[in-house]
């Protein structure tokens, strides 16, 4: 088993428990590594999305659940990267936003498979010559 990077909606998904698969899956994963590891980015995205709501409990609560969370930083050369990502796919007209690009350029710089839902949507990365690795734990 390969050590991966979890993009924000399958780690929502192991921390809601809704699908068997994904879970199954997750738990096999943390058995053998002992944790999950995530971007910053998907640190922005939950509490940017429960601010928004003004859920400041929901916030407490995410950042309690992931104190055994390996977080991942945007070091230079993500950010360079993730720069890069994101100018070919807006100059080609196939935008996916720079959360996106940067959650792609962190597991390309660390050679981790990114773990993720939208495989069509990162595929675009990978179209443009990026050796960005994908798997999705729903299938």
């Amino acid at each position: 088993m390969n050590k991966v990077l979890l993009d924000t909606d399958i780690f929502s998904e192991i921390r809601k428990g809704i699908d068997g698969r994904v879970v199954s899956r997750a738990g096999a994963y943390r058995h053998v590594f002992g944790f999950y590891t995530i971007s910053i980015m998907t640190v922005i995205e939950v509490v940017k999305g429960w601010q928004k709501r003004q859920r400041e409990d929901r916030v407490q609560e995410f950042l309690t659940e992931i104190a055994n969370v390996e977080v991942l930083p945007i070091e230079f050369s993500i950010g360079e990267l993730a720069g890069r990502i994101c100018g070919d796919l807006e100059r080609t007209g196939q935008p996916i936003g720079l959360a996106d690009s940067i959650i792609a350029a962190t597991a390309i710089h660390h050679d981790l498979i990114l773990i993720t839902g939208n495989i069509s949507h990162y595929q675009r990365i990978q179209g443009m010559g990026y050796s960005l690795k994908l798997d999705n734990w729903r299938n």
